[in-house]
């Protein structure tokens, strides 16, 4: 008697490429902060490294974000749009996201160690912080803010070494500022969003009020303009006829305008998706790093 054929279960590639959210793969664009701020953008050979580096950093969140995705299957369930998510919805079985989660991170973590062992060592810190951050210290009031802030001077910094360069230490603190910016308003986005249900998505949600996210964003938006504003005088590689100050418009206006779309076009969840979808605030970004290239590679002294 024959044995009835089989088939073998289709690998779930699309819901697979889902989870490592391309779109917010724009956050690992910091990498690139290390090039332009040493003067090296045009340099061919550093800017291949540096867009290698970007390629393995998308590979190491994604593999954040399926561990997270995993750990969260059950409360991304009750929030109204992360359930539709791949391992939510049941569209990505939990193994295959497992699966997938090993051979990123061994594969990243091996190609970053090629490209240069500081730059595989920021990479393991990313992912450290980040699993630090899906195992508990979400659920801590502000440290969880503080973690998602670590992330992006964490890549700042590994896009330096990526390129054998130091990254300026203002430039770090600008970074720490504005990740914590976003962080905030998306406490906020959360927190009005989910209403009574907030805890049971997020427990530190119910730590926070709108009044205090309200205060701190404040604290943190000013923070963020004075840093910029100082890093435009005093920045190690900053022209010293201060015309780094043009682009400190720019900055304003990007902050002002993300401030309006979280508080009157209820923005502020997604700010990957909120860069991309927003034309007035995604032209400021570009008109930004057109002057600051034009500033740092041709009107120096």
């Amino acid at each position: 008697m024959d044995t009835p054929f089989v088939a073998a279960p289709a690998v779930p590639l699309l819901p697979l490429l889902q989870a490592l959210r391309p779109k917010q793969w724009t956050k690992n664009g910091v990498l690139f902060a290390g090039l332009v701020g040493v003067g090296r953008l045009f340099d061919v050979h550093s800017f291949l490294r540096a867009g290698a580096g970007f390629l393995i950093f998308c590979a190491l969140a994604g593999v954040v974000y399926l561990v997270n995705d995993i750990a969260d299957v059950e409360r991304d369930r009750a929030h109204p749009r992360k359930r539709l998510r791949p391992i939510a919805s049941g569209a990505l079985p939990v193994p295959w996201a497992v699966g997938g989660a090993v051979v990123l991170a061994a594969g990243g973590l091996i190609a970053a160690f090629l490209l240069a062992p500081p730059f595989a060592a920021f990479g393991a810190g990313y992912m450290a912080t980040m699993f630090a951050y899906s195992a508990g210290l979400k659920n801590l009031v502000l440290l969880d803010v503080f973690a998602i802030a670590a992330g992006f001077v964490i890549r700042a910094a590994a896009g330096a070494a990526v390129v054998r360069a130091s990254l300026s230490p203002w430039l770090l603190v600008c970074a720490a500022l504005l990740s914590l910016f976003l962080a905030l308003a998306k406490r906020r986005h959360e927190l009005l969003l989910l209403g009574a249900g907030a805890g049971v998505y997020r427990q530190t949600l119910t730590e926070y009020s709108p009044e205090l996210l309200e205060e701190l964003i404040s604290v943190v938006t000013s923070s963020t303009v004075v840093a910029y504003s100082l890093y435009t005088f005093f920045g190690e590689t900053v022209p010293s006829n201060h015309t780094m100050m043009l682009t400190i418009p720019f900055v304003l206006y990007a902050i002002f305008r993300y401030l309006f779309l979280i508080h009157r076009r209820e923005g502020g969840g997604n700010p990957d998706e909120l860069l991309l979808q927003d034309r007035p605030l995604l032209m400021t970004i570009v008109l930004w790093g057109i002057t600051a290239v034009g500033v740092l590679y041709y009107f120096r002294p």
